[in-house]
């Protein structure tokens, strides 16, 4: 097998527990290879680190898989993979809609499975995962079965950018029908998942619904948010689907509205509303978020609670600083809609707009409006995405709530 041998003094994240080796990293590769083989990684004195996959293509050169010298990388080791991944969702969350493999944080880097139900959704975004994703797949099957879990239908999306990186085309399509039904049928089936969470009726698209079809890491952000919000004037801003709205509304809010850019999304939580008969409480219109937050001050408007769950508006490190910017607007622009006493849920699911950074940012902005928090709860990703300390991409989505108070 081929080596890949570190320079003296790097490799400092595979050291702590990460999973990632950089090309800036690599002091020599010995052996012939093809793009996606697994090789074995060494320290710059010889020191066995593990195995794991190369891609010349991409700069993060190796994706470990294993931090054992003599381990193999056979159907045994896969197997040993998804079972622990598995058991681990079983003793932290509600499975019944879940992610139940998350990349790096369950050591099998570059691949996501979510579980909707009695559908599964893959997403691979690395060439050495290409190789094992189906098998992967199958085993996570067998796996659910043993536990009285049929799967229909295992549907991919692997359709992200991220793959042209590695060299690999954007695909999505049914991976596995698993029962028999037409193709016409699992596509059907596919657009129509029917989940419940936190009480809440979705129907969830696997095929052209955002990332997989459904935010499954706000679970019990969202949940959180029940107790905070009933009998209260809800604005739920980038409302997506209206799962922040429908906690809302469900928990036994007075008014709630919901506001997107998107009609689809919109289509879908008003239907969402409907499916829940919360369609007098529940409202929703299609918005510019940042343009209509102004419009509702200038009008009088004000609310109990104001969420805000936004798109990360950084993924990479070098449009952070306007990113900042954009965090700082929309979180004064909200807060400029609650009414004293009333509370503010913020967020980000940007990896790169750190803890730390979002904390100063918020209050950057509740200077600037005059305003004064009280800090409810902090909170981060549901467990099924689990943050594995040393790989700093793993942990990304930062929740805060506050009671807000006007400055007397």
């Amino acid at each position: 097998m081929t080596t890949v041998t570190l320079k003296k003094g790097e490799g400092r994240t595979i050291k702590a527990g990460g999973a990632w080796i950089f090309d800036n990293e690599i002091e020599s590769i010995k052996g012939t290879f093809k793009n996606g083989s697994l090789v074995k990684v060494e320290d710059f004195d010889g020191y066995p680190m593990g195995s794991g996959y190369i891609n010349q293509n991409s700069k993060i050169r190796v994706r470990m898989m294993t931090r054992k010298a003599d381990q193999e990388i056979d159907d045994a080791f896969l197997m040993m993979r998804v079972k622990n991944a598995w058991e681990y969702r079983k003793t932290c969350v509600d499975t019944s809609s879940c992610r139940v493999i998350f990349g790096e944080a369950d050591f099998l880097p570059g691949l996501t499975v979510d579980k909707y139900e009695d559908v599964l959704v893959v997403e691979c975004l690395t060439l050495g995962m290409e190789q094992f994703k189906e098998k992967i797949a199958a085993m996570l099957r067998e796996v659910l079965a043993k536990d009285g879990i049929q799967i229909r239908l295992v549907f991919e999306r692997s359709d992200a950018r991220e793959r042209e990186k590695e060299g690999l085309s954007r695909y999505k399509g049914i991976l596995w029908n698993c029962d028999a039904m037409t193709e016409e049928e699992a596509l059907f089936y596919a657009r129509h998942v029917h989940i419940v969470e936190n009480g809440v009726k979705y129907e969830v698209d696997v095929i052209d619904g955002q990332k997989t079809g459904f935010f499954l890491d706000q679970k019990y952000n969202r949940l959180a948010m029940q107790k905070i919000c009933k009998g209260k004037k809800v604005l739920d801003c980038f409302t997506h689907m209206g799962t922040f709205a429908l906690n809302a509304g469900i928990a036994g809010a007075a008014e709630v509205m919901g506001l997107d850019i998107s009609e689809y999304a919109i289509e879908q939580a008003a239907a969402n509303a409907k499916r829940n008969d919360l369609s007098d409480t529940v409202k929703f219109r299609m918005a510019n978020v940042l343009d209509e937050l102004p419009k509702l001050y200038e009008a009088g408007e004000r609310y109990d609670v104001v969420i805000l769950d936004p798109p990360a508006f950084t993924k990479s490190r070098q449009a952070t600083k306007n990113a900042i910017k954009g965090y700082r607007e929309i979180n004064m622009k909200g807060l400029k809609l609650v009414s004293d006493g009333g509370y503010l849920a913020t967020c980000s699911c940007s990896h790169f707009m750190t803890e730390e950074l979002l904390k100063k940012t918020v209050k950057e902005a509740a200077k600037a409006v005059h305003k004064r928090l009280r800090q409810v709860e902090f909170r981060t990703q549901s467990a099924d995405h689990p943050i594995l300390w040393a790989a700093d991409e793993s942990y990304y989505l930062k929740f805060i709530i506050f009671q807000v108070v006007e400055e007397k």
